[in-house]
């Protein structure tokens, strides 16, 4: 192996964990934001907004990036596909 394949397979693995770090954040934000659509639908609570206020600014932003991860989630259904 030449010096330049190892450092290409080095910054691959470390692109790949990069990916799983944000991979993996997303999908607890995706978990969180299915708790809270649970808990509003059964019981008529809202965990984000008893946590940050009812539509306060920091509830909205928490909103907003559990959508942000929903969309990003989209890319869970190709990675499979261009993975192999």
């Amino acid at each position: 192996i030449s010096p330049l394949e190892k450092i290409t397979m080095l910054l691959k693995s470390k692109e790949l964990f990069f990916m799983k770090v944000i991979d993996t954040i997303v999908l607890i934000l995706i978990i969180i934001g299915a708790v809270n659509w649970g808990l509003l639908g059964f019981f008529e609570f809202d965990l984000v907004a008893s946590i940050f206020g009812d539509m306060s600014t920091f509830a909205r932003i928490v909103y907003g990036i559990i959508g942000i991860a929903g969309l990003y989630s989209i890319s869970f259904f190709a990675k499979d596909k261009f993975l192999k």
